[in-house]
């Protein structure tokens, strides 16, 4: 058989639009020869809905725009189509899949493991499907999986598939990526082709939908578990292969050579999440319907990576730095915003924020002096950055990035309402480490080498005083990240951290700074999800509780 896997980049709550994309990959499909081509899971609504799907109106959307791909569908009456889309019946929501050739349906498949973990939450929509995931299309026996359905090896969808000795299998996908991820649905999936006996062609959504990149990155395998083609990753592409299938007799076979696609190697760590970084960024604008973005430049390493993830994203043009120097900036710093800038071709505001500074402190008089007040008068310069962040936003329907690094937003150093605003923040979900490997990774793949050398040389500082460094109020990064990782993401208590050789004083302090920092990250903007367990939906902790670890 010849199947295509229409890896789409679909919009949630645009029933008609993802219906007309789903319609145009059949066409394709269809010219290109295609037997069977494969939509993504819920494609017709996007994903995730989330509680759109509480609106009745929004439910009969998307089954009109279902019923305009089966009213395309009679214009190949040959090729069959697996669409995904949210199935009212009786009274009951069904993640489903819908088989679809010459104008009619041929068969419904309901999602039978609904995933309720990490950014999941299908159970408070769906209801479990009980339906055979195996369908007879004349000489075909096709099985039907959607996302979940395969990622648990010994599971109804699993054991049904491996009973039935299909001549193929499709899996229906919306798979959030995480760094590393796509290495473990080969394994897993590889596995079970093999263990069926049957090629599996896995489709994955691709587009970045608020928080989630999905990475596309879709496999055909054959029946003994080998990957034969992969598609792109974080692009829309139609992949297209000619799958030896059992039990379809061979006249109506074809070469086993792909036709379009490739067994494309797969990128490397660095490359991917940078480019799940980019068409994070690139979608969330586009979609929310910004012109541009706007980036605050200190100089320093989050802001030059931010700037550069923007301008590949949108484009140099459409991107505007705007470095603030204050009384403390030093000449290194602006020389280094303005450099930045240069080199990536975008735009450059400078605003010196010394006058509204001075002003704020002359009208708080007594109470910014001393040094109890220390702390007030540095926040003071995030927050008039902050303002006049946004009033650039406002003024030119422009996107502001927050900068802040996933270590900042653990801990609580990053100001509320100053360098916390901004509608997106693109390394959200990056730990400052890891944002100065991605960022030698992209310069050292550019002639313009776009962040200057001494950005990566310079010791991180916020500069809101005299010969200020993170480490004043930190400790340095490669200690720091390792705890925040081990306490927020893997679950760790403060006791297994030092057994794994933290030190127990930087354990403590950390601890308390993550604890005490809730309700700042309650606040802050979006950001793009890399990690296994990011803050947001994947980390639904409460600000007010008396829980403390055990050390």
């Amino acid at each position: 058989m010849r199947v295509a896997l229409a890896q789409l980049n679909c919009l949630v709550g645009d029933c008609p639009g993802n219906a007309a994309k789903v319609v145009a990959a059949m066409g394709n499909a269809a010219r290109l020869g295609a037997d069977l081509v494969v939509a993504p899971e819920l494609a017709i609504t996007g994903y995730p809905p989330e509680d759109l799907l509480l609106r009745r109106d929004f439910v009969e959307a998307n089954i009109a725009g279902l019923h305009a791909v089966v009213r395309a569908s009679r214009r190949h009456p040959r090729l069959v189509a697996a669409v995904g889309f949210a199935d009212a019946e009786g009274g009951r929501l069904y993640n489903a899949a819908a088989l679809i050739r010459g104008g009619r349906v041929l068969a419904t498949y309901h999602k039978q493991l609904l995933p309720n973990y990490g950014v999941f939450d299908e159970r408070r929509y769906f209801t479990p499907g009980t339906r055979s995931p195996v369908v007879r299309i004349g000489d075909l026996v096709l099985g039907i999986a959607i996302c979940e359905d395969l990622w648990l090896p010994e599971g109804p969808v699993v054991v049904a598939l491996a009973a039935a000795k299909p001549g193929l299998v499709i899996s229906l996908n919306a798979s959030p990526y995480e760094a590393g991820k796509g290495r473990l649905r080969e394994r897993l999936f590889g596995r079970e082709a093999a263990r069926w006996g049957a090629p599996l062609a896995y489709l994955n959504l691709v587009g970045g939908q608020d928080e989630l990149v999905f990475d596309g990155g879709s496999m055909i395998f054959d029946a003994s578990g080998r990957v034969r083609t992969r598609g792109l990753q974080f692009d829309e592409e139609l992949v297209v292969a000619d799958v030896p299938v059992r039990g379809v007799p061979a006249r109506t076979r074809r070469s086993p050579r792909p036709t379009k696609g490739a067994v494309r190697r797969p990128m490397g760590l660095l490359e991917e999440i940078f480019g799940a970084l980019v068409l994070g960024v690139r979608d969330y604008a586009r979609k929310n319907g910004f012109r541009g973005a706007i980036v605050g430049l200190s100089g320093g390493i989050d802001s030059a990576l931010t700037a550069v993830l923007a301008a590949d994203a949108l484009g140099a043009g459409n991107v505007t730095g705007v470095s603030m120097p204050s009384r403390f900036t030093s000449e290194e710093s602006r020389r280094e915003a303005r450099e930045l800038a240069r080199r990536l071709g975008m735009r450059f505001l400078e605003l010196p924020i010394e006058p509204m500074h001075s002003a704020y402190l002359e009208t708080l008089g007594v109470h910014a002096r001393g040094p109890e007040a220390d702390l007030t008068v540095q926040n003071l310069q995030a927050r008039i950055r902050g303002a006049l962040l946004m009033a650039l936003s406002n003024r030119y329907g422009c996107l502001l990035l927050a900068t802040g690094n996933k270590s900042e937003m653990s801990v609580g150093y990053a100001t509320l309402y100053g360098d916390l605003a901004g509608g997106f923040a693109a390394l959200k979900d990056v730990p400052k480490t890891l944002v100065y490997r991605i960022a030698r990774w992209r310069n050292a793949r550019d002639p313009r080498r776009p962040i200057p050398p001494r950005t990566f040389t310079r010791p991180p500082t916020a500069e809101l005083k005299p010969d200020q460094r993170d480490t004043d109020s930190l400790p340095p990064y490669p200690v720091l990240d390792p705890i925040i990782r081990m306490y927020a993401e893997d679950g760790l208590s403060p006791r297994e951290m030092i057994r794994s050789g933290c030190p127990a004083a930087a354990v403590a302090r950390v601890v308390r700074m993550i604890e005490g920092s809730e309700y700042k990250r309650r606040q802050a903007p979006p950001g793009v999800k890399i990690q296994p367990r990011a803050y947001g939906k994947d980390r639904r902790h409460p600000i007010t509780h008396a829980f403390v670890p055990r050390s």
